[in-house]
């Protein structure tokens, strides 16, 4: 049976704006039929928006969850402020965290995929207070360092990031925002199209592929009703935003030593790291050593044969890890409401 989905428009969600000074997030809230027994925030990557999470929010909801989904910031219906000092885990950490409050007093399941697996980890140290239980897909615990690293020390140590150099440059977006039929090529590929002699739109050790965006074919993971609405999400304010999630790590690097002066290592959450066997950019071999970074309960799984976009390509496995990691936590609450 095919795994419930979210589509565009569907009645199944409320569409929520909240604003902080200049700044406008765009969320997704969905709720189950009765009173939730707990609250999941889903936090998307690079380039994704809320919709990324479709094929879990329905999932979630048949446990009794209810579900926040945003649009991170450059994405989709949130603001995408020019000046990349706006994108840095603490402010975006600070962001959701006062969403997660406007939505419930409880503390929530929290979960993301790439990008998103970085921030989650990132506001489970800053707010554990308002977190129960954490989940990262593709995306280790990296602790918070006591020097900075330049994204170009960070290539040198791990070359498969080479591609992030050229995204952090006016390189990437700038080929891509160049005309809608670039774009639509652009989302096709990320979501596993090829041009016509198999050629990929990015590559670990270059980024985007100028050259191949106006000849990839449509995906074979997306229906073309999903990669209408990307296109029509990431026309509203092209790629520099979400471009400027990887131009902030010097920036972050301030903050993190603000954390090591605090003693912040670890994460004392239940915690579970889902890695794909086949992630180019993100190997599993570097979730090797990760039990050492958590205090409390660590689960950390594989899901064979699957790419980067493990919750897309591989919706029912996922699910059930996701599922048995919540029930791992929630136990008995869980089990009355069933």
């Amino acid at each position: 049976m095919p795994v419930d989905a979210l589509v565009p428009n569907d009645p199944r969600v409320e569409h929520k704006f909240t604003s902080f000074g200049d700044i406008t997030y765009h969320y997704m809230l969905a709720k189950p039929q009765g009173k939730p027994i707990a609250t999941a925030l889903l936090i998307h990557g690079w380039p994704d928006l809320g919709m990324g999470w479709r094929l879990q929010v329905p999932y979630l909801l048949s446990l009794g969850l209810q579900v926040i989904v945003p649009d991170m910031l450059g994405y989709g219906q949130t603001s995408a402020p020019d000046s990349f000092a706006e994108y840095t885990m603490k402010k975006m950490t600070a962001h959701l965290a006062a969403i997660v409050k406007e939505v419930t007093d409880q503390p929530i399941i929290l979960g993301g995929h790439d990008w998103g697996g970085v921030f989650v980890w990132r506001m489970t140290i800053y707010y554990p207070e308002l977190i129960r239980a954490v989940f990262s897909l593709c995306v280790p615990f990296t602790p918070p360092s006591p020097v900075k690293i330049s994204l170009e020390e960070v290539v040198k140590r791990l070359p498969n990031f080479t591609y992030q150099l050229q995204l952090a440059s006016p390189v990437a977006e700038n080929a891509i925002n160049k005309s809608p039929e670039r774009l639509r090529g652009f989302i096709n590929g990320m979501f596993g199209g090829r041009t016509p002699e198999g050629g990929r739109v990015t590559d670990v050790s270059i980024g985007v592929i100028e050259d191949n965006l106006e000849k990839i074919g449509p995906s074979p993971l997306v229906s073309s009703e999903v990669i209408d609405y990307y296109v029509e999400q990431f026309s509203r304010q092209g790629m520099h935003g979400p471009c400027n999630w990887y131009r902030t790590r010097d920036l972050n690097g301030d903050d993190e030593l603000e954390l090591v002066k605090q003693g912040v290592s670890t994460v004392k959450t239940p915690a579970m790291l889902v890695m794909a066997e086949k992630d180019a950019a993100l190997p599993p071999r570097l979730a090797v050593g990760q039990e050492k970074y958590f205090e409390g309960p660590f689960k950390s799984e594989l899901v064979a044969g699957a790419n980067h976009w493990v919750h897309v390509e591989r919706p029912e496995e996922v699910n059930n890890l996701i599922g048995n990691f919540i029930k791992s936590v929630l136990g008995d609450e869980l089990k009355a409401s069933l």
